[in-house]
């Protein structure tokens, strides 16, 4: 029998490698659909623990760790690998290498943690019965999601696991902790892309142009309106515009403005009933006002759900683990996670791993230039992982 005590044990003797692994891919990120260099370091760890993997969708890499009696269950384990376009801050000594690419959302935690998770299991895999499968997959941070890609070229079969469990970085909760949700958990993501067309001028003459920067103020404004006054109070839903774009200067009206947001909700008949409002209003506010507008809504993430009866079998293990203390319930998130298409899949579990330490400074929440975590979170999401991935195939 596997007691948390044993697990507990590995992971404490294994932490110090998987730390030195996470600083490893934390200086060395690439950007979404690019880690070929990240990819290729996986399975050279892999295999130095004498796990085989192969490659999927270009820079993904799966594996199986097979206990005994293989085929009686299949859990799958995923971390992502991809980093986000932004300049690091910190000075530390694993710093980014690459200028302008940081691992500013803690993927580099997730794949050197199922990497430190992946030994643990090896290590065990003549006491335990069934099969894991380690998903390390790309471009999480960008459209379409490197998620949806896997499970086209068939990342859940062959074998087919039964359920998928996902870890992620949360800077507001201190290192040791961990958080759960069961149902519904995060939101849907779409963009939006508005190009408001006008006639453009000398600023000082305003009346013989269609302003479109004065139309997309509007818009802009008038947009909200589709949350506020037509989102039902028991869907959640945002509605964010981050970007507008209109090249004219002091005394020069553009001929264009370009804008730029995403619309997030929990309910898939709202999602298809507001892109409906928000093109139907844009369009008619600036026909309204002597303009025109193009406008794209583009479907991203679907929302992820939590399976309840695996979120509470991995909760429980998870109790068993670090102690009712250390595990939290988690609010409603309207961040988007493309693990969400396993969700839709798949019966999964998406947790929360605690990094934050107030003592330390480390608190800055995720796609900032001073992300960071306190590596001591390492050592609860190597063995965590691993003790619920042992606990879930003993479930029938």
């Amino acid at each position: 029998m596997i007691t948390p005590d044993r697990v507990k044990q590995l992971a404490q003797e294994y932490a110090p490698d998987a730390v030195q692994v996470r600083r490893h891919i934390h200086a060395n990120p690439e950007l979404s659909f690019e880690e070929h260099n990240t990819a290729a370091y996986v399975r050279q760890v892999l295999e130095s623990y004498g796990i085989a993997s192969v490659s999927l969708a270009e820079t993904g890499v799966v594996a199986l760790i097979e206990g005994k009696n293989p085929e009686k269950k299949v859990i799958a384990l995923r971390a992502d690998l991809d980093a986000l376009p932004i300049v690091e801050a910190n000075e530390v000594a694993y710093k980014s290498k690459s200028t302008g690419v940081m691992h500013a959302c803690g993927h580099d935690v997730h794949t050197s943690s199922l990497l430190g998770t992946a030994r643990i299991l090896q290590n065990l895999k003549e006491e335990f019965e069934g099969t894991i499968k380690l998903i390390f997959q790309p471009g999480e941070e960008k459209f379409p999601g490197g998620a949806s890609i896997m499970i086209k070229e068939g990342v859940l079969q062959n074998p087919a696991p039964s359920g998928i469990v996902g870890q992620h970085v949360f800077p507001m909760l201190p290192a040791g902790k961990v958080g759960f949700r069961s149902g519904m958990y995060m939101a849907s993501a779409d963009e939006i892309y508005i190009t408001v067309k006008g006639k453009g001028g000398h600023a000082a003459m305003p009346e013989m142009n269609i302003d479109p920067v004065l139309i997309a103020s509007h818009l802009i404004v008038a947009l909200q309106q589709i949350v506020s006054r037509h989102a039902s109070p028991k869907v959640p839903s945002v509605l964010s515009f981050g970007k507008i774009e209109a090249k004219g200067a002091t005394n020069v009206i553009p001929d264009e403005v370009k804008i730029e947001g995403t619309f997030r909700t929990m309910n898939e008949e709202w999602r298809k009933e507001a892109h409906k409002k928000i093109k139907k209003l844009a369009e008619g506010l600036c026909e309204s006002m002597g303009g025109s507008c193009e406008i794209d809504i583009k479907n991203g993430y679907p929302f992820l759900k939590n399976d309840p009866e695996l979120n509470e079998r991995a909760r429980a293990a998870a109790e068993n683990y670090l102690g009712q203390d250390n595990v939290v319930d988690l609010d409603l998130w309207m961040g988007a996670e493309d693990f969400a298409y396993y969700s839709q899949e798949v019966p999964a579990c998406f947790y929360r791993l605690g990094t934050r330490n107030e003592e330390r400074g480390i608190v800055s929440g995720v796609h900032t230039p001073t992300f960071d975590i306190d590596e001591a979170a390492m050592e609860t999401g190597i063995g965590l992982m691993a003790f619920v991935a042992i606990e879930e195939l003993k479930s029938i």
